[in-house]
């Protein structure tokens, strides 16, 4: 009998909507195969004159993550753009990401797919930047000056009084805002760039950037 566990090609769904919309996108999903989910509050940055003068422009936004076999998660993408319609303007932004491995499930072995809403060669990176509470604003202006569009803050805090979660050997407690920024292959080390040189990222304890690349999006344009 063989006891190794199955291989599978898993994917990390990421859904960026309107607040009070999560539970709607986990709820449809669950329909098409995903099992559950979990959301994330945040807030979104954009850029508008009429709502900067009446202190609005930061827009209340939650994160659903979804884990899925490969093949469920683009049916699943494919079928949230369709009810949410994410190519329409404010509507949402989803896309999705390769698991290298779970712990405690199985192994998985995934690969990059170059295909975005149908194009090839086009090449979309998920940019996540740590940083202390108060600077996400200053990720957001060096990341735009260097040609992305926004970004999401995500406000991050430990699981309890006592105990922090840890990523890269860095606690994230409520003193951190995470900053998720989507951007073509082609900016993205110039944002990086432009964020590490504002924020002082080289300096030990002003943050840590990592880079993810994203198979399949959709509301970016």
């Amino acid at each position: 009998m063989n006891d190794q566990p199955k291989i599978m090609e898993t994917e990390l769904i990421c859904v960026i909507v309107n607040y009070g919309t999560g539970s709607k996108i986990i709820k449809f999903a669950k329909q098409h195969g995903i099992s559950g989910g979990t959301i994330f509050l945040g807030k979104g940055t954009i850029k508008n004159r009429v709502l900067e003068l009446l202190d609005l422009s930061d827009v209340r936004k939650e994160i659903v993550i979804m884990g899925a076999e490969k093949s469920t998660a683009y049916t699943v993408l494919d079928e949230l753009d369709k009810k949410f319609a994410f190519h329409k303007p404010h509507h949402g932004i989803a896309f999705n990401t390769s698991i290298t491995r779970i712990i405690g499930t199985s192994s998985i072995k995934c690969g990059n797919i170059n295909k975005i809403r149908g194009e090839e060669n086009i090449m979309i990176n998920a940019i996540c930047v740590i940083v202390d509470k108060g600077k996400a604003e200053d990720v957001v202006e060096a990341a735009t000056k260097a040609g992305a569009r926004g970004g999401t803050i995500i406000n991050a805090r430990g699981s309890g009084i006592h105990e922090t979660s840890k990523l890269f050997s860095m606690d994230i407690e409520p003193e951190k805002e995470i900053v998720l920024i989507l951007a073509e292959n082609s900016i993205t080390e110039a944002i990086v760039s432009s964020i590490k040189e504002k924020l002082e990222i080289d300096k030990p304890g002003n943050g840590i950037i990592f880079i993810q690349h994203v198979d399949k999006a959709y509301g970016l344009y």
